[in-house]
This record gives structure tokens, C-alpha cells and sequence, in this order.
């Protein structure tokens, strides 16, 4: 739940960062509840009429990046998934799908 301070100083916010993972080391599986944050980030920026962006960093691979995308994501960042990859190129033309 995002809270009412975050609320208070939004119209001053450039950059929400969502961490989708526990932060620490990559590979970890993506933590479907940031969904739910990134569309109420999302529906409150649309609601203030505000421009920041929101990023989501963890677990982001070709499997949910429509999720992450559809919920109001701008910006994501695919590490593992990218890296670890056959085809680097081909994973990162998906994730921009």
C-alpha cells in the first residue's frame, strides 16, 4: 500500500523506484504483489495529474514484463534475464514488446 506521506510529496517525485525482489544479489524470482503497488503508483499519478516515472528492478523477465507494463510501469530493468540468456538480443527485443 502506498502510503499518504508518499502522497503528500509526489508532485515533487521525478523517479519511483519498485523493487521486485528482495534487494541484495540477482536472480531472484519476481515478487507478484509489486503489481498491485505499481498500479496504485500508477492510478495516483493519473489522479494528480503527475509525470514521474516508475521503475521496476527485480525478477522482470518475458514472462511478466506485460504484467509490470500493463500496471503502469515506464521503465524496467531485466538483469539475469537479460545476462543469462541464449540470445541477449532477442530476450531484450520480448522485453520491449
Amino acid at each position: 500500500v502506498v502510503s499518504s506521506e508518499f502522497r503528500a510529496v509526489s508532485p515533487f517525485v521525478d523517479l519511483v523506484l519498485v523493487m521486485s525482489v528482495n534487494p541484495g544479489f540477482g536472480g531472484q524470482k519476481f515478487i507478484e504483489a509489486t503489481v498491485h503497488k505499481i498500479a496504485e503508483l500508477n492510478k495516483i499519478r493519473q489522479e494528480q495529474n503527475l509525470s514521474f516515472e516508475i521503475q521496476v528492478d527485480g525478477g522482470v523477465t518475458e514472462d511478466n514484463a506485460h504484467l509490470v507494463k500493463q500496471a503502469g510501469a515506464d521503465v524496467l530493468v531485466a538483469g539475469s534475464a537479460v545476462f543469462n540468456s541464449k540470445d541477449m538480443a532477442k530476450t531484450i527485443a520480448k522485453l520491449k514488446e
